[in-house]
């Protein structure tokens, strides 16, 4: 539990700095070089998702139960609410990255809000202590973050240029690919869990 911890403080942190220190974030990349910052910011992020991944895989290895659904109807209940809301962190996912869609100009932030959205997906299904931990803390991370960012947005005024119908059913339909990929496949092949098994 302890690497788990580690990695999400360093990967976690990593990502806060912007949120909670935007002028020393900005003195730092100023002194360093756009090009050092980058690589150094990278380099304590993949250090911290590797610590994440080698602390989550020995957690799961001496497994500690904190709650578990109260009967088989339950149980089923949240796996499919957790599937949907698996869906919609994917498509959230994708409106980052396609230009000009409705999501976006609407949420302002979709990557922040659908990593809240998985982390919920997440802990609707799994009651292991080293899943609370991974996903709690993901969670919390994206309730702040998302919650700041959107009021840095206010304070300064930023607004989003308006969706095209084009891009958000391009990023609906790669977030459903996305989805359909990860959820059928790779969870399996690089988690070890078939979700939908």
């Amino acid at each position: 539990m302890t690497l788990l911890i580690a990695g999400l403080l360093l990967f976690l942190g990593v990502h806060s700095i912007r949120m909670l220190a935007p002028a020393a974030r900005e003195r730092w990349r100023s002194r360093l070089g756009a090009g050092i910052w980058k690589g150094l910011y990278s380099l304590l992020a993949l250090l911290g998702l590797a610590l994440i991944a080698w602390g989550f895989d020995a957690a799961r290895e001496h497994p500690v139960i904190v709650w578990m659904p109260s009967s088989p109807g339950m149980a089923m209940g949240l796996r499919h609410l957790a599937a949907l809301f698996t869906v919609l962190a994917f498509v959230l996912l994708a409106a980052a990255y396609v230009p000009g869609n409705h999501l976006k100009a609407r949420v302002g932030h979709p990557m922040v809000l659908g990593v809240k959205t998985w982390a919920l997906a997440h802990l609707l299904v799994t009651g292991m202590l080293a899943h609370l931990v991974l996903f709690g803390a993901f969670l919390c991370w994206a309730i702040a973050n998302y919650a700041l960012s959107r009021r840095r947005d206010r304070r300064a005024g930023v607004t989003h240029p308006p969706g095209r119908w084009t891009a958000t059913v391009l990023t609906v339909a790669l977030g459903l690919v996305g989805w359909a990929v990860f959820a059928f496949g790779l969870h399996g092949l690089l988690i070890g869990i078939k979700p939908l098994a």
